[in-house]
């Protein structure tokens, strides 16, 4: 079991001005234009804290915020989670979960599991932000397998922000804490996780990180497929017998690539290495016809199921294989350490 714990959250005031002004997407999807749009935004936006000039600047800005009562700690306490969206596909769900304190622990340990591979450069990144601002900035997107252990309060919403099309709505639920089974399966925040994991080897009171766990069994959770658009072929695909599988769309014309057995995007690595990537089909698409790219490969999302076997196995998948939408947004919470 995993056990996820209240924690002293530093939230904005009121004072602060519109919440929808001072909250972003995580920073790892945030661009240099988009990086200058929220800076711009407000002088309390939240990515002048995720993406600052430099790790010491984000804490000196961190602890004028908490000294002026921009920031205020509220009692330990779980937080509920609902994040209202329409998808890729057009169709609106609301995905529901818990966010509190988890333990880091390293992955052989078997508590935590990830299915992607990580990279030095923005771990050291991280890692520099997380020394100077002891302070986890954007919580760790996790599953578990099970019903939710809560319930959502009765009550009207404590905050709620809107981002990027995605509505959030949060409420503090007063707990000694809560267990979910595990292992816990990482969605999205591998590079946080493991930066907490490098953070608690150096300060030892460092235990816990921030952490937002949602059932795999959520009808409001979704994995959605991300397509590639090959500039060239490094070959040509066969052609399947049945429909209904990976397609492959060129020269205006689509048909369907073998793939029985084996994830979609691990047959195009056989086919196409340089690759652009996107969630809609007809931008795929769209590609192709401007003659930006050879062939564009609209590839079907894994399965949760599939994505928990890889990690079990404790095998990474093909870069950008899983899509959970949405991201979980930044600013609504920070968690100290």
């Amino acid at each position: 079991m995993a056990a996820l714990l209240p924690f002293r959250a530093l939230r904005y005031d009121d004072r602060a001005g519109p919440l929808g002004s001072l909250v972003a997407p995580p920073y790892d999807v945030i661009d240099d234009d988009q990086r200058r749009t929220y800076l711009e935004r407000s002088p309390l936006n939240v990515v002048h804290l995720t993406l600052p000039d430099s790790p010491e600047e984000a804490a000196a800005m961190l602890a004028r915020w908490r000294e002026e009562g921009v920031l205020r700690e509220e009692e330990p306490a779980l937080w509920w989670i609902a994040q209202d969206y329409v998808g890729p596909d057009g169709v609106a769900r609301t995905r529901e979960g818990v966010a509190g304190s988890l333990e880091v622990t390293p992955y052989e340990a078997g508590e935590v599991l990830p299915h992607e591979r990580t990279h030095a450069g923005p771990k050291e990144g991280r890692l520099r932000l997380l020394r100077a601002t002891r302070t986890q900035l954007e919580p760790i997107f996790l599953l578990y397998d099970g019903d939710p252990p809560l319930e959502r309060p009765a009550r009207d919403r404590d905050l709620e922000a809107e981002e990027g099309g995605v509505r959030t709505r949060m409420w503090r639920v007063p707990s000694a804490g809560v267990d979910f089974p595990g292992p816990l399966l990482i969605a999205d925040g591998h590079h946080r996780y493991e930066t907490a994991v490098a953070f608690r080897a150096e300060d030892p009171r460092a235990t816990h990180t921030f952490a937002v766990l949602v059932s795999s069994r959520s009808r409001g959770l979704s994995i959605f497929p991300t397509h590639r658009i090959a500039r060239r072929l490094t070959r040509e695909p066969p052609s399947a017998a049945r429909d209904g599988g990976l397609r492959l769309y060129r020269n205006g014309e689509e048909r369907t690539v073998p793939a029985e057995g084996e994830l979609d995007v691990a047959v195009v690595e056989r086919y196409a290495t340089d690759v652009a990537y996107t969630p809609f089909e007809e931008e795929a698409r769209a590609a192709v016809d401007r003659g930006e790219a050879e062939a564009a490969f609209l590839v079907r999302a894994p399965t949760v199921e599939q994505v928990r076997a890889f990690a079990t196995r404790g095998e990474t998948m093909p870069q950008k294989s899983t899509f959970f939408y949405p991201k979980l947004t930044s600013g609504l919470l920070f968690h100290p350490l």
